[in-house]
């Protein structure tokens, strides 16, 4: 990357809170984007909505009639219940239980609010894994079983909020399989100031303001990843649920430094797509440092990208692929001013993809890594486990010569079972060989470096990746493939490893850290 366009920041930290009024995302939303309402769908037609049977031109069946009467329901044939589903301006896809698990999710959303939710494919996925647990193990595309064990806690279920009103305390309703929610939960987003140009922040009463806004939820539901799905599942694995699993927050006078990572699989795509929004996501989490992976970037795009970041992260540093456009790519984004910044490993042979950005701040070294994937036949599992990971390795024990040092992103491997779906049909899948796997530990945990989830979470199944294919968000089939790893030294610093699960958008899902200072 040349230095025209390593973009280093030239402001200190503001001096400002981050509340409901004065909070922007980190990028400009999508100006075609003007509501979130827009951006998650439309309500679907108000008027009611009809199937003609076969054979039978004016048997007329209205949707309104079947609320009291849910034996009509069952039995309405496929066709049926596919076109009365269109009809109402729902997914109509599935096996017979699944569409009449949608249509009743349908009518009694009508029951308790008529046409204020945006009725998606999203919400027929959730009444589907709902219905579907009642038929015990779920059969995958290639004939294989996948255990799910239920979860009595509730998601924090954030796809399903209708855009969050600043001024005021906006309700919405999130439907189950079998009943209209009836639960209150109040999730409540801290926003508090920075602490000058110094690398830490406290929670103090004078400074922070709260949004806060009601969500029903029904204890019923339960959200993919709340759902134990795994192969070989051990019997004391559980699933990962940040609503339960999250650390409650440190105490307000308590410095830290909340970082967060992102293989966003595209930059530019996920700014554009319907259903994100940056807003919520910098509001929600209130990170210091956000760290990018796949950026898909060229070093033309950086600038424009630039423009689009507003006060309160106005420090970001870039690094592009240049043998190969439109490939790989880093970032780290920060509301803080690192000391120093480098762009590299300083070993050419690795430096011309992107990879690797080094952020130095007051007590540590911040590494984003995309570290790269073996590819299609394992192509490149000899670069990957002989070159790469040792230079990486190297590059990091040298850098912990002077101050702890933290890697996060997408270091592109499972290293355990607990780690991926399906162990045994991955053994020679990039990402999950043996070769891999034992290089992720010889050169990096035997070396010194903390996996910071496993060890707050040594028999919890979360992932952070999910193939397209064969549902794997769907169903939680997926792999963990994005960490923390720390110095020994500072691993103790560590109060919260944690994975969310439900920001979507890209083919992983962030993850955070939380350390005290």
């Amino acid at each position: 990357m040349t230095d025209q366009h390593r973009l280093r920041a030239t402001q200190g930290v503001p001096r400002r809170p981050v509340s409901a009024k004065t909070t922007k995302p980190m990028f400009e939303e999508n100006k075609k984007d003007k509501t979130f309402k827009e951006s998650m769908g439309t309500n679907p037609s108000p008027h009611k909505a009809i199937v003609k049977e076969d054979g039978a031109e004016n048997n007329v069946v209205e949707i309104e009639s079947f609320k009291n009467d849910p034996a009509r329901i069952e039995a309405m044939t496929v066709q049926q219940l596919r076109t009365t589903l269109r009809n109402a301006g729902v997914s109509a896809k599935g096996r017979k239980f699944e569409l009449v698990a949608a249509l009743k999710c349908f009518l009694e959303k009508k029951k308790d609010d008529e046409g204020s939710l945006v009725i998606e494919e999203q919400v027929a996925s959730t009444c589907v894994e709902n219905a579907s647990e009642k038929t015990g193990a779920e059969t995958s595309s290639d004939g294989d079983q996948v255990q799910n064990v239920p979860v009595s806690e509730v998601g924090e279920l954030q796809r399903y909020k209708r855009r969050l009103n600043h001024s005021s305390v906006k309700s919405e309703t999130v439907i189950g399989y079998s009943k209209v929610a009836t639960k209150k939960e109040k999730l409540s987003i801290e926003s508090e100031d920075l602490s000058g140009h110094k690398l830490s922040r406290t929670r103090k009463n004078t400074s922070s303001e709260t949004i806060s806004f009601d969500v029903k939820t029904d204890d019923k539901v339960a959200e993919p990843w709340t759902v134990l799905a795994h192969k070989k599942p051990q019997k004391d694995w559980i699933p990962y649920n940040p609503r339960t699993m999250k650390l409650p927050p440190l105490a307000r006078d308590t410095k830290f430094l909340k970082l967060m990572s992102w293989n966003v699989n595209g930059l530019r795509a996920l700014l554009k797509l319907k259903g994100f929004s940056a807003l919520q996501l910098a509001q929600r989490e209130d990170f210091d440092v956000l760290c990018l992976q796949e950026t898909k970037l060229q070093e033309k795009d950086v600038e424009d990208v630039k423009r689009s970041l507003i006060d309160g992260y106005e420090n970001s540093f870039w690094t592009c692929s240049v043998s190969k456009l439109g490939y790989s790519g880093t970032a780290i984004v920060s509301r803080i001013k690192p000391l120093s910044v480098r762009y590299g490993i300083g070993i050419s042979d690795h430096d011309s993809e992107g990879r690797i950005i080094t952020a130095e701040f007051d007590s540590f070294y911040l590494i984003t890594g995309y570290v790269p994937n073996s590819g299609d036949g394992l192509k490149r599992l000899s670069y990957r486990i002989n070159e790469w990971d040792p230079s990486l390795s190297n590059y990091m024990k040298e850098l912990e010569k002077s101050k702890p040092v933290i890697l996060t992103g997408d270091l592109n491997c499972a290293h355990q079972e607990i780690d991926i779906y399906n162990p045994a049909g991955n053994k020679r899948s990039a990402g999950f060989t043996d070769e891999e796997r034992q290089s992720f530990g010889s050169n990096f945990l035997s070396r010194g470096f903390v996996d910071t989830f496993r060890r707050q979470h040594p028999g919890v199944v979360g992932y952070t990746y999910w193939g397209y294919r064969h549902g794997g968000r769907k169903f939680n089939r997926g792999w963990r493939l994005d960490y923390f790893l720390v110095s020994e030294s500072i691993a103790d610093k560590v109060h919260d490893s944690y994975i969310l699960p439900d920001i979507t958008g890209s083919d992983h899902c962030p993850i955070g850290l939380v350390l005290k200072l």
